[in-house]
C-alpha cells in the first residue's frame, strides 16, 4: 500500500520478475491484483540473505495483493487492507510520507494490521552504486560516505514523519529484541524496485513476522470468505470472475450467490482456475484447473450469468443447510449500504463505473475533492447503453443544466448505439481509465460552457462600482466624454453603464475604454486612477460641466437582471467587498 508512484507495483514486479506495471493505465494500479508465492519461490529469492539469517520457513505460502495508491481509490484500498494479514507500506525515500501513505497508515492501524515500511527508491540517492538483487546491508557497505550520509538523512526524516503520525520505527537490523516483540514498533526496509536491492530483505522479514507474530491467528476455517476482484471476458471461456478466497473452501459445482445492480445472481461454478504460482491473476497465462480451492488464494471462476456481477462485493456459497434468501440478503448488503448512502441530486451528471469500489471512489472524489462539488443524479455499474443516454438527456431540457447532460464513464465500455444516441441528443460521454483524467475532461467541458455563458451574459451583467471624477484631468467634455477618474469602490469594466444617482439617476453613458498608465485595460479595481472614455448613443448631448460635474460621483447602473447575471456567471470573480457594494447599490436603485 502507499501513495501513487511510490513503486508498489514495480516492487511486486521485481519480486515475481514480471512486468504488470506497463499494463496499468497511466502507471497507476486501478484494480487490486493478487499473486501467490510458493515457499520454495520465497526461499529462492532470499537464499543469499538466509545464509546468515538461517530462518526455517514453515509458511504454506504468501498471497500478495497490490492495492491502488491513487487517492481516488480509498475504497478499493480499504477492501484490500480488509483482506490482508500483513502489509507492506511503500514510502518514496525521496519524498517521505505523502497523503495516501498517511491514509493507508491510518487504515492499517484502525484494523490492527501489522506492517513493514519499504523505504523505496534508495537507488535515487546521489552516486548510488547498484548491485542487482543484493541484500540492502551489503549494498550500503559498497556506497561512498556521502551517499551513505544522504541515505541516513532521508531515512531519519522518514522516521521523524512516522513519529509525527504516532508510529515508532527503525531500520530493521538496528531493532532490538524488545522492539521486535512490541506491536507498536515498525521495521523499515530500504529497497529499490528497479535494481531489486532490499527485496530479499523484505520477503524474509515478512515471513519472519508472519511466523513469529501471526502464527496463532493464521488459522484455516471451513467457512468460505471470498471477495470478487474483477469480472472480465476471456476468449474461449466467456465471462469469468476473479476472486480472492481469504479462507475456507470453494468447489467445482458449488452453488454461489453474487451481487449485481439488478439484485443477487445465483449460479453454479463450472470451473476453478489459478494462474501458475508467482504469476498475477490479471496477466494472461496458462491456467491450472482445480476441483476445489482452499484459502488464501486468487482464483478465476467459470460459470453463467457473470456479466453483471460487481467487483468489490462478496461471493458466498449456498450450503445444504443454508437458506438461500438469507445468503442473497447478506451478499447484497454491501451494495445496499452504498446506495443508501448515495444521496443523488435532482440535477447532476450520470456516473458509470466498472466496480462498486470504483463507483464509491469516484462519487467520493466528485463530492469531496472537487470545488465546488459535482452533483450526481444517477449511477450505474458496467457498460454504458442507449437507455442510460436517454435517461440523462432530460438535463438538456432544463434551463441552465445543459452541462449535466453528461455521462462520466470510468473504466467501462460504451455501446455503439449509446454513442450514436448521445451524438443525436447532444449528450456528452467522457471516458477514461484514470479518475483524474475523467475529472479533467469534465472540468474542461464545464469551463468551456461557463466561458460561453459568461460571454453571453457580459451584456447583461453589470459589475458594481463607484467612480470619482478628477476635475484636473478632464480630456473631453462632450461625446465621447473622456475623464480622469479614480475607482472609489468596486470594479469598473469596459461596457459598464454609468449614472449619477444624486442627479435623479442621470445616465452618463457606457464605458467604451479604460486606460491606465498609457495602456488599455478591460478592468480597473478600487483605488486605480484611470482615463475613462464614455459614449451615450441615446443622448449624445450629455456634457461634462453642464449636466454633471466632479461634485457628484458616478455609479454602475445595476438592475435585478444584471445582479442575477452576476450571481449566475461571475460569482467567483467578485470578492466579498464587491458583493457588499452590490447590496449597497440595490438600496440606491431600489432593487428588490
Amino acid at each position: 500500500m502507499g501513495h501513487v508512484d511510490t513503486g508498489k507495483t514495480k516492487l511486486l514486479d521485481n519480486i515475481r520478475k514480471t512486468n504488470v506495471q506497463e499494463g496499468e493505465a497511466g502507471g497507476i494500479t486501478q484494480q487490486i491484483g493478487a499473486t501467490y508465492f510458493e515457499p520454495k519461490t520465497l526461499l529462492q529469492r532470499c537464499e543469499k540473505l538466509n545464509e546468515t539469517e538461517k530462518m526455517t520457513l514453515t509458511l504454506p505460502g504468501v498471497l500478495i495483493i497490490d492495492t491502488p495508491g491513487h487517492e481516488s481509490f480509498t475504497n478499493l484500498r480499504s477492501r484490500g487492507s480488509n483482506l490482508c494479514d500483513l502489509a507492506i507500506l511503500v514510502v518514496d525515500l525521496m519524498h517521505g510520507l505523502e497523503q495516501q501513505t498517511i491514509e493507508s497508515l491510518n487504515m492499517l492501524r484502525s484494523k490492527g494490521t501489522p506492517f513493514v515500511v519499504a523505504l523505496n527508491k534508495v537507488d535515487r540517492c546521489y552516486n548510488w552504486k547498484s548491485t542487482t538483487n543484493n541484500d540492502i546491508r551489503s549494498s550500503l557497505k559498497d556506497q561512498e560516505e556521502g551517499t551513505t550520509q544522504e541515505f541516513r538523512s532521508r531515512a531519519e526524516e522518514a522516521k521523524l514523519q512516522l513519529s509525527e503520525q504516532g508510529v515508532n520505527s527503525n531500520i530493521y537490523w538496528e531493532m532490538g529484541d524488545d522492539d521486535w516483540q512490541s506491536s507498536d514498533f515498525v521495521p523499515l526496509v530500504p529497497t529499490s524496485a528497479i535494481t531489486g536491492e532490499g527485496v530479499q530483505d523484505i520477503l524474509l522479514l515478512l515471513c519472519r513476522m508472519a511466523q513469529e507474530k501471526l502464527w496463532r491467528q493464521l488459522m484455516w476455517c471451513g467457512n468460505l470468505q471470498a471477495t470478487v476482484l474483477e469480472v472480465k471476458a476471456i476468449d474461449g471461456m466467456g465471462m469469468t470472475v476473479d476472486i480472492i478466497v481469504v479462507n475456507g473452501t470453494i468447489r467445482e459445482g458449488d452453488k454461489v450467490v453474487m451481487c449485481t445492480m439488478d439484485g443477487p445472481v445465483v449460479t453454479e461454478i463450472r470451473g476453478l482456475l489459478t494462474p501458475p504460482p508467482s504469476r498475477e491473476m490479471r496477466i494472461k497465462s496458462e491456467y491450472i484447473h482445480h476441483k476445489e480451492i482452499k484459502g488464501a488464494l486468487g482464483v478465476k471462476i467459470i460459470g453463467n450469468n457473470f456479466d453483471k456481477v460487481m467487483a468489490g462485493t462478496p461471493l458466498m456459497v449456498v450450503g445444504p443447510d443454508d437458506e438461500e434468501e438469507d445468503i442473497k440478503a447478506e451478499v447484497m448488503s454491501d451494495l445496499k449500504s452504498v446506495t443508501e448512502n448515495l444521496s443523488t441530486d435532482k440535477n447532476g451528471v450520470m456516473v458509470q463505473a466498472s466496480t462498486l469500489g470504483a463507483l464509491e471512489a469516484l462519487l467520493q472524489f466528485l463530492r469531496v475533492e472537487t470545488k465546488p462539488p459535482i452533483p450526481v443524479s444517477s449511477v450505474g455499474i458496467g457498460t454504458v447503453f442507449k437507455k442510460d443516454v436517454t435517461r440523462i438527456s432530460i438535463m438538456k431540457e432544463k434551463k441552465g443544466m445543459e452541462e449535466f447532460a453528461t455521462i462520466l464513464a470510468f473504466d467501462v465500455p460504451v455501446d455503439k448505439d449509446a454513442r450514436e444516441a448521445a451524438e443525436a441528443a447532444g449528450v456528452k460521454i467522457f471516458t477514461a481509465d484514470i479518475i483524474y483524467h475523467l475529472f479533467d475532461h469534465f472540468t474542461r467541458y464545464m469551463e468551456e460552457i461557463a466561458e460561453k455563458r459568461r460571454t453571453d451574459a457580459a451584456e447583461v451583467a453589470v459589475f458594481p462600482s463607484i467612480v470619482k471624477i478628477l476635475p484636473q484631468h478632464i480630456f473631453n467634455q462632450k461625446d465621447p466624454i473622456i475623464l480622469g477618474c479614480e475607482v472609489f469602490d468596486g470594479i469598473l469594466k469596459v461596457g459598464t453603464p454609468l449614472c449619477v444617482p444624486a442627479l435623479g439617476g442621470l445616465r452618463i453613458g457606457n464605458v467604451v475604454s479604460i486606460e491606465q498608465n498609457g495602456k488599455e485595460q478591460q478592468t480597473a479595481r478600487k483605488g486605480a486612477s484611470v482615463a475613462v472614455k464614455i459614449v451615450n448613443e441615446s443622448n449624445p448631448t450629455i456634457t461634462y460641466g453642464r449636466q454633471f460635474d466632479s461634485t457628484k460621483m458616478m455609479y454602475s447602473e445595476l438592475s435585478r437582471a444584471s445582479i442575477d447575471a452576476l450571481k449566475a456567471n461571475f460569482k467567483d470573480t467578485l470578492e466579498p467587498a464587491d458583493w457588499k457594494l452590490v447590496v449597497k447599490l440595490k438600496k440606491v436603485f431600489n432593487i428588490i
